[in-house]
């Protein structure tokens, strides 16, 4: 009796298929292909030295395409085969693979022994458009059709997938410790840009209507001549004022589910940095030290001081919580667990938050925000905007990059935006706009514009990575021409004080993001960042003789 498609698909999700089934599983399928009258070319599967559920997985995705499509012949493995089993040797064999996943345009390597990948012989393969090594993961940059790349790489290596998320913890193996520490920031913070983003649209658009004098003469805003919008403005607030102020409750609930431990305890640990019992943040200043509120303990007082919009102490008392948990999980005995794990670890971290952890991370985040603040608006502003636009590229390159979230959203609580994050938007556009010209000097190249073009919308929306990696990065003189124009840019940028309400979209659209008072000025920044790099572009390009 023929085997149904469906009884396929449950022996592929929930047996293993052993040698001795592996050859009538494959006779059985081709007979579903036969019956539908789909032919198969099953060359490519007797090539396989064993018949894996990755290739089961396969031969059904082609099938049901074929199938939906009404397509009439097809090969199972794929157009992908050949650069799938040559990429299998050229990263070192199977045995050098821990881990391999897939992200948008991307493969997902962790290397057991990142040296045995010959990087020359995989950018040699037609399917390759580069590769680059981040955060411990060696990637090889394929384009839009990774998906089906990676299906027929899955096919032809055996091995099973595992998600971006165990790719990255198993990508630790090989970093060094302070990549394990911008690692631990970048997925602390990436959970929160995009309610960062909201937030810095809505102060924009606010902005525009309850600060700018556009009627009677300019002596009065939207708001003042508006019942509706002076409704919408306070409403906004509402929003805007949760994502900023309440910001600790995020961060606390970000570093407990990233390092896997209560997420509720994080919440409750956040709540109480922000509580309404305390004294608000941004009234420590004017209030009197005398008339600050306090816990009376009879020998001695805590300062009942709140920590709106504060990043490090935030953080300080998340990881103290985490750590605390874990210390209490290891030696209490499991029958009680449950008990006194929570309570020992929650009410120690809020005394230990309040008493040491608060005060200390409040002077820390000044200190730092200060200290970039006197770079930015200081009298060497122009030498700082120039150091920190030509360098910002290649700190993304090392990671470091994750960083500037805490020192931005510091500046923003402590100064009311940032100058900081209006350039990091401009060095995203300027890598663009080297792209740019690359797409002007290889124009009748198709190979080379099936990667050059998406990479630069992605650039020019905030994602650079396919930009640098992809493309900059491989020919060294686009890189450099893109931190020239960043530099450029960022120096005019700092010039005119262009501040930012919050973090926002690093492209072009960031110039959502920017005070309404600044938004020309931006806007001029980003001319600079979209032309000089693409002209220096060319113009090296056309010398080194670039087609």
């Amino acid at each position: 009796m023929a085997v149904s498609l469906n009884l396929f698909k449950h022996w592929f999700q929930y047996t293993v298929i052993a040698p001795e089934f592996q050859g009538i599983l494959l006779s059985e399928m081709l007979k579903i292909f036969k019956h539908n009258r789909i032919f198969v070319n099953p060359l490519d599967l007797s090539e396989q030295a064993n018949y894996t559920k990755a290739t089961s997985k396969t031969c059904i995705n082609k099938f049901e395409d074929a199938r939906s499509t009404g397509q009439k012949e097809v090969n199972i493995m794929g157009k992908y085969q050949e650069d799938a089993k040559l990429l299998l040797e050229y990263v070192g064999g199977k045995e050098n693979i821990a881990a391999v996943s897939h992200c948008v345009s991307r493969m997902r390597f962790v290397l057991n022994d990142p040296a045995k990948a010959d990087v020359a012989k995989i950018e040699a393969l037609k399917s390759a458009k580069g590769t680059f090594t981040q955060a411990g993961q060696f990637q090889v940059i394929i384009g839009n059709t990774v998906s089906d790349f990676y299906n027929d790489f899955i096919a032809v290596s055996g091995i099973d997938g595992v998600s971006k998320e165990a790719v990255k913890s198993a990508a630790k193996q090989n970093q060094n410790a302070l990549q394990k520490v911008m690692s631990v920031l970048a997925e602390v913070f990436a959970p929160l840009i995009p309610a960062i983003i909201t937030g810095g649209l809505i102060l924009g658009f606010r902005n525009c209507i309850d600060s700018i004098y556009f009627f009677n003469n300019g002596t009065q805003t939207l708001c003042d001549i508006s019942q509706f919008w002076s409704g919408v403005d306070s409403f906004l607030w509402l929003i805007g004022e949760a994502i900023f102020h309440m910001l600790p409750v995020c961060i606390c609930w970000s570093v407990t589910k990233k390092m896997g431990t209560t997420q509720s305890l994080g919440i409750v640990l956040g709540l109480t940095l922000v509580s309404g019992q305390l004294l608000n943040a941004y009234s420590v200043a004017s209030t009197a030290a005398a008339d600050i509120p306090k816990w009376d303990f009879g020998f001695f007082t805590i300062n009942m001081i709140g920590y709106q919009a504060q990043v490090i102490p935030a953080m300080l008392a998340a990881f103290t919580l985490v750590y605390l948990e874990r210390f209490f999980r290891k030696i209490c005995p499991a029958v009680i667990s449950m008990i006194v794990v929570p309570f020992c670890s929650l009410v120690l971290s809020v005394i230990i938050a309040h008493t040491v952890l608060g005060p200390i991370g409040w002077k820390i985040g000044t200190f730092i925000s200060d200290i970039v603040y006197a770079g930015i608006s200081g009298s060497f502003r122009v030498v700082f905007g120039a150091i920190f636009g030509f360098v910002y590229a290649p700190l993304v390159i090392t990671g470091l990059h994750h960083m500037s979230n805490a020192i931005d959203m510091q500046l923003i609580a402590d100064f009311g935006g940032t100058m900081l994050w209006p350039m990091i938007a401009l060095s995203n556009i300027a890598q663009g706009s080297a792209v740019l010209g690359m797409i002007y000097l290889q124009r009748k190249n198709a190979d080379a514009q099936e990667v050059n073009v998406p990479a630069c919308i992605s650039c020019y929306l905030g994602v650079t990575e396919p930009a640098m990696f992809g493309v900059n990065l491989k020919f060294h003189f686009p890189f450099i021409c893109g931190m020239i124009g960043s530099a450029i840019a960022a120096v005019v940028c700092v010039a005119t004080s262009t501040t930012a309400n919050a973090i926002g979209v690093g492209g072009i659209p960031g110039i959502l993001s920017i005070q309404p008072a600044y938004m020309l000025s931006f806007a001029l920044c980003m001319l600079i960042a979209i032309v000089v790099p693409f002209v220096l572009t060319v113009s090296v390009g056309k010398k080194k003789g670039i087609a």
